[in-house]
């Protein structure tokens, strides 16, 4: 969105880390009007000297869930940790939290700490700066109604899922508070769309027909997980076709983690998922909670059920991959967009 307003740099990738923030730092260009930077962690006091180098005038923490909890006591342990980015705020800077999460007074909390100008929150709840006030959701994106500092606005988002429709109001709230066009931004919202690995959707014309494969192969936890599986459900197959989830191990979940791959079997369920395809160990404690008319295919790795799921699929299909990078699902993906050059 700031890329149509101004000169914008930003990481090129998820280079978020002790090496990709400086790097990142170090190939901006002297006349950028505008920097954006992820910063990222998977263990406590990552964020710190990262956020340290970078010094936002803005900083926003999107999201806490149960990701990384091979590293951490807790969740409040995983707020704690992204709680450190405010630390690096410039004097007068501002901080912009989801105000919809379990732990937003516990960020709140951290960014007082760097006495901000501002501390702004973004969601449903009532009490937020930035508030969710109708959300219409489709298997093409979302309309979405805020009150942005107490002014209404309606717009559309044009990446499908619940997920990108709350993030559009973190957006929203940081180019508001960088003193750029916010209304403009959210009409420039309807040219959204879904990133490679992270939802996007492409049409494949393979042996046995056209079918639609949405890319969710970078990365996956609990939460994202089950929006995914939302937004598939939300998906509408064409004649004879079958919503499908190819699935790979969340990783980095501890202890915890048989339990929580054995969790999805309810959304799996509740969204109508036709078949389900998985592979890796943790994804091995699904497959008996899962119903038996729902059960594709089962390998330990991705490059196991890759071919099997290639042979089925078939015209109308919507074929959604997700799981942890380390997982290696794009293999599937790959197999997937090769039957689009074996059908020429």
């Amino acid at each position: 969105m700031l890329e149509l307003q101004g000169r914008t740099h930003a990481s090129a990738a998820s280079y978020n880390n002790l090496w990709g923030v400086p790097l990142s730092l170090a190939r901006m260009p002297r006349d950028t009007q505008y920097g954006i930077f992820e910063i990222g962690m998977n263990h406590s006091g990552e964020i710190t000297p990262l956020t340290a180098q970078v010094r936002p005038y803005v900083a926003i923490v999107t999201m806490v869930a149960a990701v990384h909890l091979e590293h951490f006591d807790s969740v409040a342990g995983i707020a704690d940790a992204k709680g450190e980015i405010f630390s690096g705020l410039e004097p007068g800077g501002v901080a912009v939290i989801n105000g919809d999460l379990e732990w937003t007074q516990r960020l709140k909390d951290h960014a007082a700490k760097a006495k901000p100008s501002r501390v702004i929150t973004f969601g449903r709840a009532a009490a937020c700066d930035v508030r969710l006030t109708d959300l219409k959701l489709d298997e093409e994106g979302s309309d979405v109604a805020v009150t942005l500092f107490g002014k209404a606005m309606r717009y559309r988002v044009g990446a499908p899922g619940e997920h990108w429709a709350l993030n559009s109001l973190g957006v929203l709230t940081v180019i508001a508070s960088l003193g750029a066009d916010a209304e403009r931004a959210a009409a420039d919202m309807a040219s959204l769309s879904a990133l490679a690995g992270r939802g996007a959707r492409q049409r494949i014309t393979g042996p046995k027909g056209a079918f639609d494969l949405i890319d969710e192969s970078y990365n996956a936890n609990p939460l994202s997980m089950a929006v995914s599986i939302a937004t598939l459900g939300r998906a509408k197959p064409g004649s004879g076709g079958r919503r499908i989830a190819v699935l790979g191990d969340m990783l980095e979940l501890g202890p915890t983690g048989p339990e929580l791959h054995m969790g999805l079997a309810k959304p799996l369920a509740e969204h109508g998922i036709d078949l389900v395809f998985a592979s890796g160990p943790l994804m091995n404690h699904l497959w008996p909670a899962i119903a038996e008319r729902q059960r594709g295919g089962y390998a330990s790795a991705s490059s196991g059920i890759a071919h099997a799921v290639a042979e089925m699929v078939r015209a109308g299909d919507i074929v959604m991959i997700k799981g942890s990078n380390g997982s290696k699902m794009r293999l599937v993906v790959e197999a997937l967009r090769a039957l689009a050059a074996a059908h020429q």
